[in-house]
């Protein structure tokens, strides 16, 4: 078969300790999913889980022990960080069970949701769609992942960012509204799961803007942290 222009590369993020890459299917995005996060943001109590979408080539791979640039994106002055926990999809599937959820799981990464919250304010007052303020390019930086059977206490691991040495966020994994295993299922009865899909579970509180020359460095408990430098 051929095509009108050479096709696309498949975007990839390295595994830790093994030489094949885990491909990018589809970037899922859960809203709202720490108590704290949603009262900064003006909201309370335990909500259904949202979810919202990134292009799969908004990744931006930061290799272990590397330092990634972000460009500063255009049309915004109000660049958030927005650290989470992300889950890298291995088995696909479709009303998913809960306590079956663990077994669709490949491995967890360190990710950054980064957003355009000036735009994203705007189309929040109109009605409109997030794309704009949540899908852009180079929003969704990543680190390398981790088999999921090397971080087997994963939902009770301490999450933190940091810019420029000074914490920004700090919670635990524990303090999600809808744990790991319940965000799979609930989002597996609305789309079905493919190998390759990857899963930002939410941000903690502390969300707050970046400029060009800030260091963003984000850890989860045992896994590879996630260094990016805004250019």
């Amino acid at each position: 078969m051929s095509y009108v222009f050479p096709s696309p590369s498949t975007p990839a993020i390295p595994v830790r300790g093994r030489a094949e890459l885990f491909p990018v299917h589809r970037i899922y995005c859960v809203g709202r999913n720490y108590e704290d996060h949603a009262k900064e943001m003006g909201h309370s109590g335990r909500e259904a889980p949202f979810f919202f979408m990134k292009p799969a080539d908004a990744v931006l791979v930061a290799a272990e022990g590397q330092v990634v640039n972000m460009p500063y994106p255009t049309l915004t002055s109000n660049l958030h960080h927005e650290i989470e926990l992300v889950i890298a999809i291995g088995k696909g599937g479709q009303n998913i069970a809960v306590a079956d959820a663990a077994a669709h799981i490949f491995g967890y990464a360190v990710g950054l949701d980064m957003t355009r919250r000036d735009l994203q304010n705007d189309m929040k007052k109109l009605g409109r769609p997030w794309c704009i303020g949540k899908g852009f390019d180079h929003s969704a930086p990543i680190g390398t992942i981790t088999v999921a059977d090397q971080v087997p206490a994963i939902g009770q691991a301490s999450i933190v960012l940091q810019v420029n040495g000074v914490d920004r966020q700090r919670s635990n994994i524990a303090k999600l509204i809808w744990n790991i295993s319940e965000t799979i299922a609930q989002l597996s009865l609305a789309w079905s799961l493919q190998p390759g899909d990857l899963l930002f579970t939410g941000t903690p509180e502390g969300v707050g803007a970046v400029v060009r020359g800030d260091l963003l460095e984000g850890g989860v408990e045992g896994l590879d942290p996630l260094r990016v430098r805004m250019t």
